[in-house]
Formats: structure tokens, C-alpha cells, sequence
């Protein structure tokens, strides 16, 4: 639990067990609801021991980890976990929806406007709405963070693959491409990720792949990447020394394997853009080390863990052994702020349905954390949960186990609304204590 000192400083965080105790003695009082925070009503930070906190920061497309950890002579201990899951998808969609509307209109028979896109100019580092949210966000929750907690340092991925390491300028060299040193790990989470984990020749999923040449060493092939795919074992055997136009018989695959070799992963190229950018403004902020997505897989095998966007940002950077991971995650969903549009429109761009011009009603904002005090009924009890409130004051309370309608007067606030919705659940498993 995070653990505030009377004047609202970070302390070191304690164990919920602790957290209890100290509320049930009235030393300490509830800070935040969501994730837990506690203020401690009679210490401050200069009389306290406060040996700080890091953070791992292990950026997704869809999904980003984080971890907070504490780190002592090469090793690190679990304190906190959170996911963070992005909508980078709704916002290309929305985007998409309203220049179908511009587009729409322009053709129209409207009023003659001249036209302003000749100039619309990018500034520099400029990224597309759906990757600068997730940068945005990710910004934003290292930054609460760092308000929860002593945060002395972060660590996170600035690359997928360390290029260098790949060495685009020259061939591998003898069996760096099969064996599991940290340039094996950069190689073959390249291929892995370029071919969909999967055979290129006869598209195998679940089960252990090699590193195959598409034209032999034995005929001249280099090592370069674009020479590597990932292949099952059968595959590779059959294969041998052949060429590939040999061993794949069928035109339209033979073409389609050539066509992947060449192909950049420009979905990953977009991330690790995301990941430059997230890096500077992280380095702004607080003392910043850059780590790359192989060797966070190698650290993360090295310690037996399973694959999960918490554990890696655990496993982000220079780190010698992994003592403890966190058993249950806060999963973190982004669900705004609400909207600006006072309609509803149809399939045209028409407005078919207007909105409230006011959000709060009877105290309450749609997406406040609320509990629920009902005396009879069929809802009787307490139940906790986010808030859809109505103008007439029947508010819905959605609880993760359904819908429940009562009136604004049973509800107490815990917490407002931040444009975050939040839920738990367990950390994949761990195969081998660490």
C-alpha cells in the first residue's frame, strides 16, 4: 500500500496488513480509494526511514506494465503492479469517423469554404493521437507514482529489439543467431514477432521453432535478418540445405515468404516510436535508464517468470535476480472524461438526440466511485461500484456483479471520477519460487 506522511509527502510503501492496523488505531486515514492510499496523521519524512522506490515501465501497443519495486544490491522485490490497457483503437476509430464526416460535407452542396490543410504544419517529434495517448498516459500514471511513492529512479524499454545488437551493418557471426546468449533473445523475438510465433512454411503455432536459413550458409546465404525465419522442427530437418524455392513447391507461399522476409514490422516501428518519446519525456522527469525488449525476456527467463506486461516491467533493465513479485495486479482502463457533444448522431452525421448540458447531478458525476447503502428491497445492502447517473436522481451503481438502481440519497462518494476504470485480478503464476 502507498503511505502518505502528515503533509502528504511519499513514504515508503508498508504492507496492507500494516495499512489495516494503522487505520484501526486512527493513526492513519484513507488518502485515495483506488489505487489504496493511506496518510499517516502523526510522522513526517524527517522521521522516517525512507529508502525509496523504482519503477519499470514495459510499453505495449494495447497494454503497458508497470511495476514499482524496491532494488538492493543487484536484486528486486515486487511492491506494486499495474496495467494499463489503452484506446489507441477507439481513438483511430473516432478520428476515422469524424474525417467521414468532414468528407461528407465537403461534398455537399454547402457554402464554399477555402480550403486550410496547405497550412497545417507537424512540429517536431509529432505522433498520431493514438500513439501520443499512449504516451500521454503512461506519463500520467508514472507521475502518480511518483506522488504515492518515493520514486528515486525508472526503468524502460526504449527499443523492442536493440538494433545495434542485431547489427543491420553486418552478419552474425557463428552461432550468435541459435544460441541463448542476449543477442539470441534480440534475434529471435525479432522473428518471433515479425512471423506471428508461428512456422514460415507451414505456419505451426505452439511449438518450439529454430532459426532457418531461406537460402542456405552452405550456398552463400548470409546471416542477416532478412535472411532468418522462424521454422518448426520437422520444417527445418525437411528443409536441410535446399533453397527455398526448392524446398516450398507452391507459388502463392513460396511468394508470400520472400514478400514477409522484406516486409519491415511497421507495427513495431509505431511502438518503438512510442517508446523514444515515452523515453524522453521520462528522462525529463526522473533519472531514466533505457533497457530493449530482448533483454527484458532474458531477464525475465533467467528468473523463471511467466510472460505478462507486469513481470516484464519488473524484469526491465540491469537487474541480477527477482525475489518477489506482487500476486494480484490493478488493471487500469481508460474510459475519459466524458464528451463535449451535446448530440447524437445518425449514420449522415445528423444529430438525432440531444444530451444534458450539465454532467453532475445531485452531487454525482457518471464514473464516480461510489458505495451504496440500500435499506430494502431487492438490492438490499451495500454495494460498491461506478456511477450512471440520471436527471431525475435514479442513479445505476455498476458493480462487478451487475447493475444496481437506487436513488442519489443511499449513495456516499468515495471517489471522483478520473477518466480510469479499475478492476484486479491475479498475476500469472509463477512455474518456481524466485
Amino acid at each position: 500500500m502507498f503511505v502518505l506522511d502528515a503533509h502528504g509527502t511519499p513514504l515508503q510503501p508498508t504492507h496492507p496488513a500494516r495499512a489495516r492496523k494503522l487505520l484501526a488505531k486512527g493513526r492513519a486515514v484513507v488518502a485515495r480509494h483506488t489505487p489504496f492510499v493511506i496518510r499517516i496523521k502523526d510522522r513526517t519524512t524527517a522521521e522516517s526511514e525512507v529508502g525509496g522506490v523504482e519503477v519499470g515501465v514495459d510499453p505495449g501497443s494495447r497494454h503497458t506494465g508497470l511495476a514499482v519495486f524496491t532494488a538492493q544490491a543487484g536484486q528486486r522485490r515486487g511492491r506494486y503492479a499495474l496495467r494499463l490497457h489503452h484506446r489507441g483503437d477507439q481513438i483511430t476509430r473516432r478520428m476515422r469517423q469524424r474525417a467521414a464526416y468532414r468528407k461528407g460535407r465537403r461534398s455537399r452542396n454547402l457554402r464554399y469554404r477555402s480550403p486550410r490543410f496547405d497550412n497545417r504544419t507537424r512540429p517536431d517529434g509529432w505522433l498520431p493521437p493514438s500513439l501520443r495517448h499512449r504516451v500521454d498516459t503512461t506519463l500520467a500514471w508514472v507521475d502518480r507514482l511518483a506522488r504515492w511513492a518515493p520514486v528515486r529512479a525508472v526503468h524502460a524499454e526504449r527499443v523492442a529489439f536493440d538494433t545495434h545488437a542485431l547489427s543491420a551493418g553486418r552478419s552474425l557471426e557463428g552461432v550468435e543467431y541459435q544460441h541463448g546468449t542476449l543477442h539470441g533473445y534480440e534475434v529471435r523475438e525479432y522473428l518471433l514477432t515479425k512471423w506471428g510465433r508461428s512456422c514460415a512454411y507451414c505456419g505451426a503455432i505452439d511449438t518450439p521453432l529454430n532459426i532457418d536459413h531461406i537460402h542456405p550458409r552452405s550456398q552463400g546465404g548470409s546471416d542477416r535478418i532478412s535472411n532468418l525465419v522462424p521454422a518448426c522442427v520437422p520444417c527445418n530437418r525437411a528443409k536441410g540445405d535446399q533453397p527455398v524455392e526448392e524446398f516450398v513447391t507452391t507459388p502463392r507461399i513460396l511468394a508470400g515468404i520472400k514478400g514477409q522476409a522484406k516486409i519491415p514490422l511497421r507495427d513495431t516501428a509505431a511502438v518503438n516510436a512510442t517508446r523514444w518519446a515515452l523515453w524522453h519525456a521520462l528522462n525529463k522527469r526522473l533519472r531514466a535508464h533505457a533497457a530493449s525488449g530482448g533483454r527484458t525476456k532474458w531477464n525475465r527467463t533467467r528468473n523463471k517468470l511467466p510472460k505478462s506486461h507486469t513481470l516484464d516491467a519488473l524484469a526491465v533493465g540491469k537487474v541480477d535476480a527477482i525475489t518477489a513479485a506482487v500476486s494480484t495486479v490493478l488493471v487500469i482502463g481508460c474510459s475519459g472524461r466524458g464528451t463535449y457533444t451535446r448530440t447524437r448522431t445518425d449514420r449522415y452525421g445528423f444529430p438525432r438526440s440531444y444530451l444534458p448540458r450539465r454532467k453532475a447531478f445531485f452531487g454525482f458525476r457518471t464514473g464516480d466511485l461510489a458505495q451504496a447503502s440500500i435499506p430494502s428491497g431487492k438490492h438490499a445492502g451495500s454495494h460498491t461500484g461506478r456511477v450512471a447517473v440520471r436527471s431525475s436522481g435514479s442513479h445505476t451503481l455498476q458493480t462487478p456483479h451487475g447493475p444496481v438502481k437506487t436513488s442519489w440519497k443511499n449513495l456516499r462518494l468515495l471517489q471522483r471520477a478520473d477518466g480510469y476504470g479499475y478492476t484486479t485480478q491475479k498475476e500469472a503464476r509463477v512455474s518456481s519460487p524466485v
